[in-house]
């Protein structure tokens, strides 16, 4: 099979397309199917496995990429994770902790989720990575509940624009910092209530003044650093913050004694690692809770731009502009 892999670490020039073995057809009792791939999703994670800064989970695949969609070639279909009914032929899109970037990819059954009605093979490999991580960590972790607010740290990037259609889908009003004036035009086109350039605004001033002082309810964070101060003050009482990378710096200085007195809570998640059971229920809850809202077309994936599988690295270097607004995607 064509794959792309990393020969070493550093720059995108190092991800290299070549072949490999096909993989074998997993055994009855792995929990496992093998998929043909038509479509991967890039993720800022393979940027970062990319150059040495996210080790590959134990017994996963050292090829990139976390999430494709395809079709079920075979496999343990008749494991108890086979919560779908899934078959031979069906059009699946997987989570995966490796070997996205590849013609053939095996995925546990448990985290296969079937193609939307009316989906392509393109936007159904653009869901599972952000839709199991918005939902997971704002539904999930962050307990957003009917009538609350969500404040979303880079509203233009793939777990943004995820995070804004879903939470909109549900009737949430949703706050975004993007870095362009065009970015945060993007988002407002994409549903967002408020969009703030964090490079020409405040965002804790404009939360406040958005929300008549009392702040958004939960906060999804990929920078912390200096940031976590600022994201307490904009909290409202009995507020999250749920954070799910640290691209800001990994310290943070913060007053405590606001964390107490207003109750506040401040977690956050890595989704890779954790137990395919994990992952199961969250492929459950997608399917009864998002899935439907897809069926009748009222939420789709936002692809900004898609490349071959041997043009991975252009794939990544885009992905590390930022420049994008949505999901890029490579086409198998």
């Amino acid at each position: 099979m064509r794959v792309v892999e990393i020969r070493e670490f550093g720059a995108p020039e190092v991800l290299i397309p070549t072949t490999r073995p096909d993989p074998a057809l997993p055994s009855a009792g792995s929990g496992e199917i093998l998929i043909k791939v038509l479509a991967a999703g890039i993720n800022r994670p393979d940027v970062l496995q990319r150059k040495g800064h996210y080790p590959v989970p134990a017994g996963a695949s050292d090829i990139p990429g976390l999430e494709v969609a395809g079709e079920i070639i075979g496999g343990d279909l008749a494991h108890a994770d086979n919560q779908f009914g899934l078959k031979v032929g069906d059009k699946v899109c997987a989570l995966v902790q490796g070997g996205g970037y590849a013609e053939l990819c095996l995925a546990p059954i448990a985290q296969c989720l079937p193609y939307p009605t009316g989906f392509t093979d393109l936007e159904a490999a653009a869901l599972p990575e952000t839709f199991f991580t918005v939902w997971s960590n704002v539904f999930m972790r962050g307990e957003l509940a009917p009538g609350e607010t969500l404040l979303v740290q880079g509203g233009s990037s793939g777990i943004g624009v995820t995070a804004i259609l879903i939470a909109k889908a549900l009737g949430h009003r949703v706050f975004v910092t993007a870095g362009t004036d065009e970015k945060c035009a993007a988002c407002i086109q994409l549903g967002a209530d408020l969009a703030i350039n964090y490079k020409t605004q405040d965002f804790v001033e404009e939360v406040k003044k958005a929300t008549d002082g009392k702040g958004v309810n939960v906060i999804l964070d990929m920078v912390t650093g200096t940031y976590l101060q600022r994201e307490i003050d904009c909290l409202a009482d009995d507020g999250r913050i749920v954070i799910i990378a640290i691209m800001g710096g990994s310290k943070s200085e913060v007053n405590t004694g606001q964390i107490l007195r207003r109750r506040l809570t401040i977690t956050g998640s890595t989704l890779r690692p954790r137990p395919v059971s994990f992952k199961r229920e969250i492929a459950k809850q997608l399917f009864e809770r998002v899935w439907p809202i897809m069926n009748q077309g009222a939420l789709k994936p936002v692809i900004y731009k898609t490349f071959s599988l041997d043009q991975a690295s252009e794939a990544q270097r885009l992905m590390e502009s930022s420049e994008h607004v949505g999901k890029i995607v490579l086409t198998v």
